[in-house]
């Protein structure tokens, strides 16, 4: 099904007019034209085809194990089932990891400038698709929507067996990072950058080796640093922290896990084995299982012996 054939109308009549709406200046302006392009998807073959390309591009970065975030409220929402939505994505991953030897995990995101009483009627419909989405997480604007305002969702979806993960640190202060950890009981903290601020924070997630996911090109995008040789991620990696480095809705954002590479090597000083540590480190981080994982570091420490 080409996404074409949807007849969606969008509010640009050209493709430049698109590439110039991407000039983001805070989260809010990303989050209204990702809506706006989400419209188009509406078929199981849609959601399939968005997440090909995508792991295609993964292919072509030497990417080996993907922890895709999704977050189907943004659908259901539009009157797309919420059958569509995972069984589209998740057939891409099984094609992925049979046709392309990518593995996968798939979490599922809760809007959070939506209420309460929405993600856990989200939570209920994920409930058959246990076997298909490891972790729950939090989307969208963080600003005036902390983590204390889904405590009660995220228990009831450790209860079900989810991991669970969010966005904090990002936008946020760092109080929505140690709210995060105490309320909600992540796994991971996605962006924690504001963490850089308060030594204490540094210190306690260091200390718990709780890893940061971070996305340097979208932070620099969206403005939480102005220059990527702004970015405080090799700071971070340095005192100890269990940083990595992510790609960020890439598409929006220009940046795919190269990119992501790429931008940080060539803003700041870090010497290779630095650099491979935040792929030790997101291996160490992530959801698959130790025979996995110890595959993977083999990999990262055979690269560097044969430089």
């Amino acid at each position: 099904m080409n996404w074409l054939s949807n007849q969606i109308t969008i509010p640009y009549e050209s493709t430049e007019a698109v590439r110039a709406a991407y000039d983001f200046h805070n989260l809010q302006s990303f989050l209204d034209i990702y809506y706006q392009g989400a419209n188009v998807l509406i078929h199981e073959q849609d959601f399939f085809d968005l997440t090909w390309a995508y792991l295609l591009r993964c292919q072509q970065d030497n990417v080996i194990h993907t922890e895709i975030f999704f977050d189907p409220q943004t659908h259901t929402d539009r009157g797309i089932g919420f059958d569509i939505v995972v069984s589209g994505i998740y057939r891409a991953l099984e094609q992925g990891r049979k046709q392309l030897g990518i593995t996968s995990q798939l979490i599922m995101c809760f809007l959070r400038h939506l209420d309460e009483e929405a993600a856990f009627h989200t939570l209920e419909m994920a409930q058959p698709y246990k076997d298909k989405i490891i972790a729950v997480g939090l989307d969208s604007s963080e600003q005036g929507n902390p983590p204390q305002k889904f405590e009660r969702v995220f228990a009831k979806a450790r209860e079900y067996g989810f991991l669970t993960v969010a966005h904090a640190g990002e936008e946020g202060t760092p109080q929505n990072i140690r709210d995060a950890l105490s309320l909600l009981n992540i796994s991971r903290v996605d962006h924690g950058v504001a963490c850089g601020g308060d030594e204490a924070l540094m210190g306690e997630l260091t200390a718990s080796r709780m890893p940061l996911t971070v996305c340097p090109l979208s932070n620099t995008k969206l403005k939480v640093f102005e220059r990527m040789e702004d970015h405080n991620i090799g700071m971070l990696l340095r005192r100890g922290l269990r940083v990595t480095i992510n790609s960020d809705d890439p598409a929006y954002f220009g940046g795919y896990m190269t990119d992501n590479f790429c931008a940080v090597a060539n803003a700041l000083r870090l010497s290779e084995s630095e650099l491979a540590q935040f792929t030790l480190n997101a291996i160490e981080a992530s959801f698959v299982e130790d025979v996995r994982k110890a595959d993977m570091v083999a990999q990262v420490k055979a690269y560097l012996a044969a430089r």
